[in-house]
């Protein structure tokens, strides 16, 4: 079955409202430049010291470059000039300055924090690569679910305007989240593991902070799969984008 334009219609409702407008993405453009600055400085002085997480120093240097790029792009994509032009690269660049906001810096901080070296420490540089590779693939897993879940959606015509309105389509889209949920619930479950027999932390509110960070890295995989969509429907139809005199663009479809 081929996807139509209608099939995205509710989609189309933070655009309408004009949350999503360009002017809009730009203030949080702006915004998140001074965010990315504090999280990268949290992870660098807080979660860095002392770790014994392997290529520590490397992985700092990549996500500073790579925050480096993504203010300087937002800091472009924030003007008027460039961003009336350009609105589908800005949306793009908003996906990667918020995944870089609420769910890179998290997950390295996690990442650093179990590692921290200390009395009762178990854990290698192998156990902790390791482990982080198996927090990266139920990371995929839950973002295929997600993906595989919003497929269908769109496919049984659930993000059509006016369809599966009240309380039906409210416990669909609920039991449709099961087995996202389901692969994220053991992800963290095994992290708890790992935290009480391989490390030294025995500090509740550490632990708290460590499962709080992978949890938070995870809740935006949930999200990512929208995001994608979204960005696909403004390279595909004119409806989900904004004219240069800051008008939306009228629907293709009767």
């Amino acid at each position: 079955m081929k996807l139509k334009e209608e099939d995205f219609e509710v989609l189309r409702g933070p655009i309408d409202s004009g949350r999503q407008s360009p002017a809009n993405l730009a203030f949080v453009l702006i915004l998140g430049i001074f965010l990315q600055a504090l999280l990268y400085a949290l992870e660098y002085y807080m979660a860095a010291d002392s770790t014994i997480y392997p290529y520590k120093d490397e992985i700092l240097s990549a996500h500073f470059w790579l925050t480096i790029v993504l203010m300087v792009l937002s800091l472009i994509y924030a003007i008027p000039a460039v961003y009336k032009r350009s609105e589908k690269v800005q949306y793009f660049i908003s996906i990667l300055v918020t995944q870089n906001m609420s769910s890179i810096p998290f997950l390295i901080m996690a990442l650093f924090l179990i590692g921290k070296d200390g009395e009762g420490m178990i854990a290698t540089s192998d156990s902790l690569l390791n482990f982080t590779y198996i927090v990266l693939l139920i990371g995929f897993l839950v973002f295929l679910a997600t993906f595989i879940r919003f497929y269908i959606l769109l496919k049984n015509g659930h993000y059509r305007k006016g369809s599966k309105k009240g309380e039906m389509r409210g416990r669909f889209e609920t039991t449709s989240y099961i087995p996202s949920s389901i692969i994220a619930g053991l992800g963290i479950v095994f992290i708890i593991q790992y935290i009480v027999r391989k490390s030294a932390i025995d500090d509740l509110n550490m632990i708290i902070l460590i499962v709080g960070g992978i949890l938070v890295f995870f809740v935006m995989l949930f999200i990512l799969p929208e995001q994608l969509v979204i960005l696909y429907c403004k390279f595909r139809y004119r409806s989900f984008n904004f004219s240069e005199r800051g008008f939306i663009n009228k629907r293709q479809f009767n």
